[in-house]
């Protein structure tokens, strides 16, 4: 089967644009490759582009001092790479990499920022884009110190999963521990167990989810209440109401389910 052709609806926000906000935008969007493992941007660097992921999938991530880190967001085709720009503050203190590689548009800053200021509907949706990545840092937070590592790596997985094209993810254990900041003899212990009981699958560099309502049994509330706020923010990815939904306060929608617009 031939592979889906690449298209800016693939990213949620890009898919919520007004057809005037696409008119001036998408000519200047440009598909790039997004390789596991490439830097966007370093503690205190600024953007000449922000990214749009659409197969990829972003890591935030906190480095300290002594070298250790810990992820403190994942962005994927639910959102965007660089809200420093349009907050006013240009730089952070993380550090952002792709974890899983794929594709993505990416934009050129003065673009983005200029589009920003009209105060159209991009304004507001980059803004409740904003509000769902702070819960996600903020739960990411709360996760690490009260919840156990296999819990911690049930809400990671699953937050994964929504963002990936299929059930299986170019993923090692070596990778999970960092991003999750535990030592990677806790996760091995977790996997084997996960995959003991039929929930995954492991093998070299890959990591294949067999039973996804039970990996979500396992996890802790901490995946329902990310993915429910990026939901009523942000919607399922055309930023109107799906079947069932309940608009909420006049901010986004409440979809019954949060399902990542897929590309091959």
């Amino acid at each position: 089967m031939m592979a889906a052709p690449h298209n800016p609806g693939q990213n949620h926000l890009l898919a919520a644009l007004t057809p005037a906000e696409s008119l001036r935008l998408n000519p200047h969007l440009e598909l790039v490759p997004m390789p596991f493992g490439e830097v966007y941007y370093e503690s205190g660097g600024r953007l000449p582009h922000v990214y749009f992921p659409t197969t990829s999938i972003v890591s935030i991530h906190y480095v300290m001092e002594n070298g250790a880190s810990a992820e403190i967001a994942g962005v994927g085709n639910e959102g965007i790479l660089g809200i420093s720009l349009f907050m006013g503050g240009h730089t952070t203190p993380s550090r952002a990499s792709v974890r899983a590689a794929g594709f993505g548009y990416r934009l050129r800053s003065q673009l983005l920022l200029d589009e920003f200021n009209r105060g159209g509907s991009l304004h507001q949706l980059l803004l409740r884009y904003t509000q769902a990545l702070m819960t996600q840092t903020a739960q990411t937070a709360v996760c690490n110190r009260h919840h156990s590592v296999e819990q911690q790596l049930c809400r990671w997985l699953l937050l994964t999963l929504d963002r990936a094209p299929s059930n299986e993810l170019v993923l090692t254990q070596e990778l999970a521990a960092n991003m999750l900041g535990v030592r990677r003899e806790g996760i091995t212990e977790v996997a084997g167990k996960l995959q003991q009981a039929g929930l995954i699958s492991c093998r070299r560099g890959h990591i294949t989810v067999l039973d996804r309502p039970g990996l979500e049994q396992r996890a802790c509330e901490c995946y329902e209440v990310v993915k429910s706020e990026f939901t009523r923010l942000i919607g399922n990815g055309d930023d109107k109401p799906a079947p069932g939904a309940v608009m909420t306060a006049g901010q986004g929608v409440r979809s019954p389910h949060w399902r990542p617009i897929m590309a091959a």
